[in-house]
C-alpha cells in the first residue's frame, strides 16, 4: 500500500508543534502499525532527518506504553486493540493517516507522539495498593469470594493503563482508569480494610493532577483496549459517596 501520513511533530514541552505530511509506500498489510512507523523512521534517519518519537514497549498490547490518536480514534478504528496489535490491513491504499499524541492537560507532549503519563503514577501513589498486613499466601478456598465480584475485580485488574479513555474523554477525565484500580481492589477481601481511605485519596489526586471530571459522556470504554465496563465508574462513585458519609481521612490507612 502506498500511504499518507500526517504526524504531529513536536520539538519539546515549550514547542508550538505542527502536523507534517510523510508519504509512504510498500507497506504491508501485514505490518502492525507500528512496524509501518518503524519503516518511516528508518527512512528519516537515512535522509539525515529526526525521526518520530512514540512510545513503544512490549508490543503485545500488554504493557501500556503505546498511545495514539489515530484519524481521532485512541488506538485506532479497531476495538479492543492497541495501537502495537493494530495491522496495516486495517487502512486502505492511498488512504491519508492523521497520528496524534494523547490531547489531555493531564498528560502534557514531551516529544512528537510521546506523552507524560505520569499523573497515573500519582494516582496510583495515594491509595492502589494494600497494606494491611495479609501475611503469607492462603489456602485457595479458606476466604470465599462471591464469583460476580471475582469476575468483575478480574475485569479490572485487566487495564493497563495506556491512557486511551482520557484521551478520548472530551473532558480529558481520568475516571475509567482511576475506577479500575479501585474496583480491582475494591471487591476482594484484601482490599476492604483500607477501602474508604483509599476512594477518596485517589480521587483527590486525580482531580490534582489536572484530569477533567467525568460526566458520562462514556467515551471512554469504547476506546479502551481492555473493554473496561462503564458500570466501573459507577462502583467507584458508591464508594466515594460512602466514604465522604463515614468521614474517610485522605490517605490509606489513616
Amino acid at each position: 500500500m502506498n500511504l499518507t501520513l500526517r504526524i504531529w511533530r513536536q520539538k519539546g514541552p515549550e514547542d508550538k508543534g505542527r502536523m507534517v505530511t510523510y508519504p509512504v509506500d510498500d507497506v504491508s498489510p501485514d505490518m502492525s502499525f507500528l512496524e509501518m512507523l518503524d519503516v518511516l523512521n528508518e527512512r528519516l534517519i537515512l535522509a539525515g532527518e529526526d525521526p518520530v518519537a512514540f512510545d513503544h514497549d512490549c508490543r503485545e498490547g500488554i504493557c501500556g506504553m503505546c498511545g495514539l490518536m489515530i484519524n481521532g480514534d485512541a488506538h485506532g478504528p479497531q476495538r479492543g486493540t492497541t495501537a502495537c496489535q493494530l495491522h496495516m490491513r486495517q487502512f486502505t491504499d492511498g488512504e491519508t493517516i492523521d497520528i496524534e499524541p494523547w490531547r489531555a492537560s493531564a498528560f502534557p507532549v514531551i516529544k512528537d507522539l510521546v506523552v507524560n503519563r505520569s499523573a497515573f503514577d500519582k494516582i496510583i501513589a495515594a491509595g492502589g495498593y494494600v497494606t494491611a498486613p495479609t501475611g503469607s499466601a492462603p489456602e485457595a478456598h479458606s476466604t470465599p469470594v462471591a464469583k460476580a465480584n471475582a469476575d468483575a475485580a478480574f475485569e479490572s485488574a485487566a487495564c493497563i493503563g495506556c491512557g486511551a479513555c482520557v484521551a478520548a474523554c472530551p473532558n480529558g477525565s481520568g475516571m475509567l482508569f482511576t475506577a479500575a484500580k479501585l474496583t480491582q481492589l475494591s471487591l476482594l477481601p484484601q482490599g476492604q480494610p483500607e477501602r474508604y481511605t483509599r476512594v477518596i485519596g485517589m480521587v483527590d489526586a486525580h482531580d490534582e493532577a489536572g484530569f477533567g471530571g467525568c460526566t458520562n459522556a462514556g467515551e471512554c470504554t469504547p476506546a479502551c483496549p481492555k473493554g473496561i465496563p462503564l458500570n466501573t465508574i459507577g462502583r467507584l462513585n458508591r464508594d466515594y459517596l460512602a466514604a465522604t458519609a463515614k468521614g474517610a481521612g485522605n490517605t490509606p490507612g489513616s
